[in-house]
């Protein structure tokens, strides 16, 4: 299977990028960047709708054996817990935030009244002048941290008359950057990344750049991966799941930020060998940089959905992204590398009925 080099759509994979990781969408907060997704394929000549759940459906097209490629745009954050003396608030994580790497980070605040509200996730005693040595022997965690808000509230009475409440969602500045050398720095390139790439995708194949597929292909958008359900409801038939989220970089992993990794197994077990076989020869015929990586502390929403019971081979892919669930980091040469082996896989035929590999 030989694929377009496709590299003129690097930049449209950076420009979907900046432009959805600029819209906050913390798990459980996500209903404005949906309506982006589904403006952004529209803007490409596709009609996409928002499910019940939350998530984002799509069908690009094809006839036969369904396949679902899917990307999640739910991203860590907080909830306000309570109302704390001085004006400040409490707040529990939405799914697995590295809490030191958010320490000092810009955050904005949502009531349900509409309110945006500024503020910075702190160290209850964040001057080192004050606290001295115990700054920085104290553990980084929501007992020992609190967001300080920029309205001027001194105390809880005050913060309510505002509208702050239990409850209210926070997310936290992405500080999207292209750096030198090809590099992309933001915070949630877990999982924006690879909803562009799948963006991009849909606009490769609205063109006519990439082979049309050979099967039924739906996108899927989902909102609640960060907290394990995003694709555990509300799923179209169809025979296979490739989950496009994101690569590891680390000691003991073969895959880089300039590659797309392709997860042989993760926390859930192994992804479906003929899948992750034939990906590997995809990648290899067209000399993709690539790696086979196992990630024992991961899960995708592939392994979502075949818990929840749906009957799919599943596999998992991504480009690199170094320093996941804090400020990451990845490469325009993995993204194109991404885009281009989602587009061989959809392009190849489906295999028919489970053969044993």
């Amino acid at each position: 299977m030989q694929i377009a080099d496709l590299g003129k759509y690097t930049d449209n994979i950076v420009a979907a990028l900046k432009r959805i990781v600029s819209v906050p969408s913390p798990t459980g907060y996500t209903a404005r960047a949906a309506r982006e997704i589904c403006a952004m394929l529209s803007e490409c000549g596709y009609k996409a709708e928002i499910t019940n759940r939350g998530n984002v459906l799509c069908r690009l097209g094809g006839e036969g054996e369904p396949l679902i490629l899917a990307a999640h745009f739910d991203t860590l954050g907080g909830i306000v817990r309570a109302l704390k003396p001085k004006g400040r608030v409490r707040m529990t994580s939405v799914g697995g935030l590295a809490l030191g790497s958010y320490e000092a980070e810009n955050c904005t605040l949502f009531t349900r009244g509409g309110t945006t509200i500024g503020g910075t996730l702190q160290m209850i005693e964040a001057s080192s002048h004050v606290a001295g040595a115990a700054l920085s022997e104290k553990k980084r965690t929501t007992d020992e941290m609190e967001v300080v808000l920029d309205c001027g509230a001194t105390t809880p009475e005050e913060l309510s008359s505002l509208g702050v409440a239990a409850g209210d969602f926070i997310a936290f500045d992405p500080r999207f950057t292209e750096a030198d050398g090809g590099y992309i720095k933001s915070r949630f390139l877990d999982d924006k990344a690879s909803c562009a790439v799948l963006i991009a995708y849909a606009q490769a194949l609205s063109a006519g750049d990439v082979p049309a597929p050979s099967r039924a292909i739906w996108l899927l958008f989902t909102s609640h991966e960060e907290v394990g359900t995003g694709a555990a409801s509300g799923l179209p038939d169809a025979t296979e799941f490739l989950s496009v989220d994101m690569g590891c970089v680390g000691a003991d992993l073969g895959c880089t930020e300039r590659m797309v990794s392709v997860c042989v197994a993760d926390g859930g077990g192994p992804y479906d060998y003929g899948m992750v076989t034939r990906m590997k020869q995809i990648c290899e015929e067209n000399k993709l940089p690539y790696a086979l990586d196992v990630y024992p502390h991961y899960g995708s929403d592939a392994g979502a959905a075949v818990r929840a019971g749906y009957h799919m081979r599943n596999g998992c892919i991504g480009p690199g992204v170094y320093a996941s669930h804090g400020y990451e980091r990845t490469h325009r040469e993995g993204l194109l590398a991404t885009l281009r082996l989602v587009a061989g896989y959809a392009a190849l035929a489906p295999r028919g009925i489970y053969d044993g590999e």
